[in-house]
């Protein structure tokens, strides 16, 4: 292999390689108690919502390194709403959650509406959002808290001790089998789409790469679902809040790397005029991208009140930077056009492990916000200066 593929190969997985190091370091500097079985389940429990809304604001960074200020606010309101239909107005679980989503499309849409055809700069009409909606949230719920006692919704958007898949192959406490056969199931199934796309591109006559790598990345990934599949049912099993994730992040990746308008969004942030000159309607694609962050924002919003089983005016606070970080951190380019949804999920795993390998080293808070925005920065200066040096190569 030549240095120019090596070098290749290291950009790609820098992140990956940087996560792998990380959770070393916290290994060791816990003891070992970042891998139990509890705290890999608290990973996922507590940063499902930055899975979920990394995932929408992508779309928003693809289209120009653009960003979306409002959306810790939204899911606030949003689950305010959701809390207030329930337990003031006795609405039907599912009738207030399906308006509570709708109303999040509708926030995203009236923002959009400026950003895509007003051609307001985003970061003016997301941060207006962002007061605006952060003080709506104060005037619906009064400045108290409202507690949700709807069990059906607490279980399925994650919250609570009992929220989890239940064990019907009957493991018994100590070993779900559940979550080991979803474990196997998902190893398989990404090894037989993987083996199928090579055997397509090898008989298609389309470059396949290098087989060995392809190999070696397999069974990374295999041993990493199947240690992460052991560890959950070791505890409880698969936590609801699971499932909301693995369903947006198998939805949007599928939208931006096999479909025609998943290619937009990267062709907007890599040249918006050749785009527009190419017959793609831009300004579609900037309402598009708005109008589902805050269809991701109200989803996440439902996400966090069933896991606190309450409403309050502080929810959401700094999730915009949760969020933002996790896409740079990623992969994501700072210019837009580059990035996916793997990478984000990445950089969302390595800002929970580094918050919780923090708290369970009883690193002060203070701390803990200088180390996330000092990743922040390093991951962005790595794509800046990345990129130049790729220009002058050229």
């Amino acid at each position: 292999m030549d240095k120019a593929k090596l070098k290749a190969g290291f950009q790609k997985y820098t992140m990956i390689i940087v996560l792998v190091l990380v959770m070393l370091f916290f290994t060791w500097g816990t003891q070992g108690k970042i891998l139990y079985p509890q705290n890999i389940n608290n990973l996922i429990s507590q940063n499902a919502y930055v899975f979920i809304l990394a995932t929408g604001m992508l779309l928003c960074i693809l289209t120009g390194g653009n960003i979306d200020l409002s959306v810790g606010s939204v899911v606030c309101f949003v689950g305010a709403l959701c809390g207030i239909f329930m337990e003031n107005m006795g609405m039907p679980d599912g009738v207030a959650v399906i308006l509570a989503l709708v109303i999040g499309a509708l926030i995203g849409a009236w923002q959009a509406f400026w950003i895509a055809y007003v051609r307001i700069p985003p970061f003016i009409v997301t941060l207006a959002g962002m007061l605006m909606f952060r003080g709506l949230s104060n005037v619906v719920l009064a400045g108290k808290t409202l507690p949700i006692k709807s069990e059906t919704f607490v279980k399925l958007f994650g919250g609570g001790a009992n929220c989890y898949i239940p064990d019907f192959l009957g493991g018994g406490e100590g070993m779900n089998r559940v979550a080991l056969a979803v474990g196997i199931i998902a190893s398989v199934a990404y090894v037989i789409v993987t083996m199928r796309g090579y055997l397509n591109r090898k008989k298609n006559g389309y470059e396949t790469g290098n087989v060995g790598a392809m190999y070696a990345k397999m069974a990374v990934i295999v041993i990493v679902v199947m240690a992460v599949s052991i560890k959950l049912a070791q505890y409880k099993g698969i936590p609801t809040s699971l499932v909301w994730v693995l369903i947006v992040v198998l939805i949007y990746g599928y939208i931006t790397s096999k479909t025609t308008v998943g290619r937009y969004f990267y062709a907007v942030g890599g040249n918006e005029k050749a785009t527009k000159l190419s017959g793609i309607n831009t300004n579609r694609v900037y309402f598009i991208a708005y109008t589902n962050m805050g269809f991701l924002a109200a989803l996440a919003g439902l996400l966090t009140v069933a896991r606190m089983t309450s409403a309050q005016p502080t929810y959401g606070q700094n999730y915009e930077m949760d969020a933002i970080g996790s896409c740079f951190i990623g992969g994501a380019s700072a210019y837009g056009g580059t990035g996916t949804v793997p990478g984000v999920i990445v950089g969302a795993v390595l800002m929970g492990i580094i918050n919780q390998g923090m708290s369970i080293m009883g690193t002060d808070q203070n701390m803990q916000k200088v180390v996330k925005g000092a990743v922040l920065l390093a991951a962005v200066i790595f794509d800046v200066v990345s990129k130049r040096k790729s220009f002058i190569a050229k």
